[in-house]
C-alpha cells in the first residue's frame, strides 16, 4: 500500500477540503443570518443593518413567537405528522423492499411489481385528481391527508432493496433451514443488519415531512390544521405580525415583523438541526451502499 502522497495528490486533497469548506459556509450563511436577524432589535432589523451578528441583542421575537397559540399548535401538528409519517414510511418501506429484493426465481412477479412502483416515479395524477381523491375519501382537513399520499416513498424503497440485496444470502438460507419464516428473517436478521440504511431513510422521512408545506395549504381547509411549515409560509408571504391585543403592545414595540418571521423560521428548522447529528454518521454509508447494487 502506498502511504506517501505525491504533490499533485496533496494539492488535489487540499483543494477538495477548501472547496467543500467554502460550500459548507455558503450553506450556513443563510441560517446564521436568519438567527442574527431574529436576535436583533426592531430598528436594526427593519433598517437591514444585520448581517451575521445580532445588533442590540434581545430575545423578544422568540418570546412573542412562543406565546402565539397559532405557532404552538402548528408546531405540534408537525410533530404529530412526523411521528405518524415516519412510522408508516419505515414500515411500508421495509415491507415493500424485502420481497422486491428477492431474485426472480424466488419471487416470480418481482419485475412486474418493480415496474409498478417505478411507474409512479415517472408519472403522477396531478394536483386536481389528488385533491378530488382526498375529498371523496374524507381525508381533507385531517392529518392523514398529509401522510397517506406519501406512505410509500419509492426512492427509499429502491435504496433499501438494493441494501438488502447486498447482504450475505447465506445468513438468510441458514435461518430458513433452521425453520425461521420470512417475517422472522426480515425483523431479526435483515432489519438489524440494515441500521445504516434505515437511519438514512428515517432522516429522509423526517426532513421530508417536517419541511413539507404545499400539501398542508392544499389539503387543509382551515388554518388551524396547518402544519408548521404551511403556517410559516403564510407568515412569510403576508410579511406582517398577527394582530396584537392587550399587553402584547409593549412587546410589539421591541420587535419587528422581519425579526419575528426569522425567529419562527429558525424555530421551525431547529428540530431537524437537533436530529441530524445523531443520524449523520449513518448517512454516507447508508446511501452509498444502498445505491451501488443492481
Amino acid at each position: 500500500m502506498v502511504t506517501d502522497l505525491s504533490f499533485s495528490r496533496k494539492l488535489f486533497v487540499l483543494s477538495n477540503y477548501i472547496g467543500l469548506s467554502l460550500l459548507a459556509l455558503l450553506c450556513l450563511f443563510p441560517l446564521i443570518h436568519t438567527l442574527a436577524v431574529s436576535l436583533s432589535s426592531r430598528s436594526a432589523a427593519e433598517a437591514g443593518l444585520v448581517s451575521l451578528w445580532p445588533i442590540d441583542f434581545n430575545i423578544s421575537s422568540y418570546q412573542y413567537a412562543l406565546s402565539k397559540q397559532e405557532f404552538i399548535h402548528a408546531f405540534f401538528v408537525s410533530v404529530q405528522r412526523v411521528a405518524l409519517g415516519l412510522t408508516i414510511n419505515m414500515l411500508m418501506i421495509i415491507l415493500t423492499a424485502y420481497p422486491l429484493a428477492k431474485e426472480v426465481n424466488a419471487f416470480r412477479l418481482r419485475t412486474v411489481y418493480v415496474w409498478f412502483f417505478f411507474f409512479t416515479v415517472l408519472f403522477g395524477g396531478g394536483l386536481v385528481p389528488s385533491y378530488m381523491i382526498m375529498q371523496h375519501t374524507g381525508l381533507l382537513d385531517t392529518i392523514w391527508a398529509l401522510i397517506i399520499p406519501g406512505a410509500v416513498p419509492v426512492f427509499s424503497v429502491v435504496l433499501l432493496l438494493n441494501f438488502f440485496r447486498g447482504l450475505p444470502k447465506e445468513i438468510e438460507e441458514s435461518a430458513l433451514i433452521d425453520g425461521a419464516g420470512h417475517l422472522t428473517v426480515l425483523w431479526r436478521i435483515y432489519v438489524p443488519l440494515s441500521v445504516p440504511a434505515l437511519a438514512t431513510l428515517a432522516l429522509f422521512s423526517i426532513v421530508g415531512h417536517w419541511n413539507s408545506w404545499f400539501d398542508g395549504i392544499i389539503y387543509m381547509r382551515t388554518a388551524a390544521m396547518y402544519p408548521l411549515q404551511s403556517y410559516l409560509q403564510t407568515i412569510v408571504i403576508d410579511n406582517k405580525l398577527l394582530e396584537l391585543t392587550g399587553g402584547e403592545g409593549d412587546l410589539y414595540r421591541e420587535i419587528s415583523g422581519r425579526a419575528f418571521t426569522n425567529a419562527q423560521i429558525f424555530l421551525g428548522a431547529l428540530p431537524v438541526l437537533i436530529v441530524y447529528p445523531f443520524l449523520q454518521k449513518y448517512f454516507v454509508k447508508g446511501i452509498v451502499v444502498g445505491s451501488v447494487k443492481g
